[in-house]
């Protein structure tokens, strides 16, 4: 899709309101994750050195309409070194800024209105404005005021961090390198029947696992325990598998899983076949035999799609094996230029992160939700807007 960019404006002195995902983890005052503003820097910079007056706009959680400050954005203004606007319909301070200058509004899920996308409130928030950036590729699969309503109000471009997700994601989409292996895991077949089907549709190989898998396995008649899958699924699942057969995929399901007696971090694990799970084992991560057939399967593809942990990688070293392994051998083939690995969702960029794969992917992608129904084929509302 082309998109409407900022390559060629003139930007000095332009009020320009930047919408970015912000929506990072806090605890106790403190970014866990820095990744999604690390990689809205660019554009912001790009912004900043043409000379506009830059006036961010975010969300972080879900406060429902109401203004509690344990979703407040401070710490992200404070790791950015820039000043926090604590409301985000205030506009006195725009009289005060200089080109170059660049501010963050609080949260603006503070207000009811966001979310329901109101035309009054869109028109607020983008008085002042001479022109609006969409960054934010995460929450472009949501029709808000700050991602939609504002774009039908002022001039509206795609930054160089959505516009970039866009062509890689086309890229692999539209012509990928073959084979293509598409790996996708999680915790519900409920809400990923329409990307199974798109990938079932578009890849020669569909590794499905984690819960999801549990769900498939279930469906064919293995014992699965005491563990989270979807038993009202048990139908979607034989289907999804039979419109794979249709369209030539080859799906590979867990053979085996990591179990124990307990979900916890510290539970003893041990490796079973799907005939020797009994009743009250837990699954929590792949298995070994289903860990090597993955990595050959990696190392047979030149396209590699993954979205979701195979298992709880964030408990480390004994139930990230799975997700861990998956992510070691994509790095190690792309660094060795043998494949092209895109990576979307977050789960799936934490574990790139706990086991030091990240900067070896081709492209890590920002989005989760919004990475996954582009995959689907879905119309995005926050990216059609700006389609040129």
């Amino acid at each position: 899709m082309k998109l409407r960019t900022i390559d060629g404006l003139d930007l000095r002195g332009k009020y320009v309101l930047l919408r970015d995902d912000f929506n990072v983890q806090i605890i106790d005052g403190q970014i866990t994750d820095t990744f999604r503003i690390d990689q809205s820097m660019p554009t912001i910079n790009k912004l900043r050195n043409a000379g506009a007056r830059v006036v961010i706009v975010s969300h972080l959680g879900r406060p429902k309409g109401t203004r509690a400050m344990e979703y407040s954005l401070k710490p992200v203004a404070d790791y950015m070194g820039i000043p926090l606007i604590p409301d985000a319909l205030d506009k006195d301070f725009l009289k005060n800024m200089h080109d170059g200058d660049v501010v963050l509004l609080e949260n603006v899920r503070f207000y009811d209105c966001e979310e329901k996308n109101d035309p009054v409130f869109a028109q607020n928030l983008a008085s002042g404005f001479d022109l609006f950036v969409n960054d934010a590729f995460a929450v472009s699969h949501r029709a808000h005021a700050s991602t939609v309503g504002v774009a039908s109000i002022l001039p509206s471009y795609a930054g160089d961090l959505l516009a970039d997700e866009i062509k890689n994601l086309d890229a692999v989409m539209e012509n990928p390198k073959r084979p293509l292996l598409s790996i996708v895991a999680g915790s519900k077949v409920s809400t990923k029947i329409g990307v199974l089907k798109a990938l079932a549709k578009l890849s020669d190989m569909l590794i499905i696992g984690g819960a999801l898998g549990t769900t498939f396995n279930y469906a064919l008649g293995d014992h699965v325990g005491n563990s989270l899958f979807e038993p009202d699924q048990k139908q979607t699942a034989l289907d999804i598998l039979a419109y794979a057969r249709e369209n030539h995929c080859d799906v590979m399901l867990p053979l085996d899983k990591g179990v124990a007696k307990e979900f916890k971090r510290d539970a003893a694990r041990t490796n079973k076949n799907f005939d020797q799970i009994e009743p009250d084992d837990v699954i929590i991560d792949a298995g070994i035999e289903t860990t090597a057939r993955n990595v050959d399967a990696i190392n047979r593809a030149a396209t590699v799609i993954w979205n979701g942990t195979v298992g709880m990688a964030e408990w480390p070293p004994v139930w990230s094996y799975g997700s861990f392994s998956i992510a070691d051998a994509m790095a190690a083939r792309t660094r060795a230029g043998q494949i092209t690995s895109i990576v979307g969702g977050g789960d799936t960029v934490a574990a790139l992160v706990a086991s030091h794969t990240k900067d070896a992917m081709t492209y890590v992608s920002t989005g989760g939700g919004a990475f996954l129904e582009y995959i689907e084929g879905r119309t995005l509302p926050g990216i059609v807007v700006l389609a040129a």
